[in-house]
């Protein structure tokens, strides 16, 4: 039950993510339906892989297997803001009331205190990430909320509050390598480690989100260097929308929803990759 209630949280999550920094970018309508396509590919590639045992825990070695898809989409989003400067423009010109918002889908973290209570997985790791996650999670709600409102905002509770969330996703990423059975450089020994995160559907959190969360702290800390005051950022975010076609950018959202549930569920709950008896 567990797994179903993840597999519909993180293809909501992810469908979210795309939805926000897609569609709220003021780039042209075929430039937006070939992002959305390329996110789209890249989850199905993704689940497809776990789901036929392409990589599955301890196919790689010493490697943590979800640590492959996690790099690639690293290294893709990251080159694309420095190498790529219409890339790095039309993230940074997302609103930034928007930007917060792709991280109010972190209070999910309870998901890995649940995980930890089954004992599937281990702490230090799931207590820390979890608990870090939904503060995050919390505070960018009220954040939004907040200027949604038309209250200002101190930029330095801004800043604060997307240093955290950087810091919680590093710290959870080191945690989770110190984790991981079968590795060489496992620090914390006890329990079943890490090995869940490299199986559908929680693979998607490091796999999609994690890399998305971090560009967007990343984009964020940019774009708080030039927007001092929260009535200015709710200015901009008005401003964006007025030029924004919300019901197309919708519905490509929702259609790719849809086509990645029904692959996730699919990968998830048709196959097991690993211990047959924790589920």
């Amino acid at each position: 039950m567990l797994d179903i209630i993840a597999a519909i949280y993180g293809t909501a999550y992810c469908a979210a993510q795309i939805g926000l920094l897609i569609g709220l970018a003021p780039v042209r309508g075929a430039t937006k339906l070939a992002a959305f396509a390329a996110a789209a590919a890249w989850l199905a590639i993704v689940v497809a892989i776990f789901a036929f045992g392409v990589l599955s825990p301890g196919s790689l070695g010493p490697v943590p297997v979800n640590l492959v898809p996690f790099g690639l989409l690293l290294v893709l989003l990251f080159g694309s803001w420095f190498l790529v400067p219409q890339s790095r423009t039309a993230l940074l010109s997302v609103p930034l009331p928007a930007l917060i918002a792709v991280h109010a889908g972190r209070v999910g973290g309870l998901l890995f205190l649940l995980l930890f209570f089954d004992e599937r997985l281990s702490a230090p790791f799931a207590p820390a990430a979890g608990v870090g996650d939904m503060i995050t999670g919390v505070v960018a709600l009220l954040l939004v909320a907040t200027l949604a409102l038309g209250f200002e905002v101190r930029s330095l509770w801004l800043k604060v509050w997307n240093a955290f969330g950087a810091l919680d996703l590093v710290a959870a990423l080191t945690r989770a390598v110190l984790s991981a059975p079968g590795t060489p450089f496992r620090v914390f020994t006890e329990g079943p480690g890490t090995q869940v995160m490299a199986t559908l559907p929680w693979v998607l959190v490091p796999a999609l989100l994690v890399p998305i969360d971090l560009l967007v702290h990343f984009a964020i800390a940019a774009k708080l260097k030039s927007v001092p005051r929260a009535t200015r950022v709710l200015a901009a975010f008005s401003a964006s929308l007025d030029r924004i076609d919300d019901e197309h950018s919708i519905d490509i959202t929702i259609a790719i929803a849809k086509r990645t549930l029904g692959l996730v569920a699919a990968g998830s709950w048709g196959r097991q990759p690993y211990d047959t008896e924790e589920s």
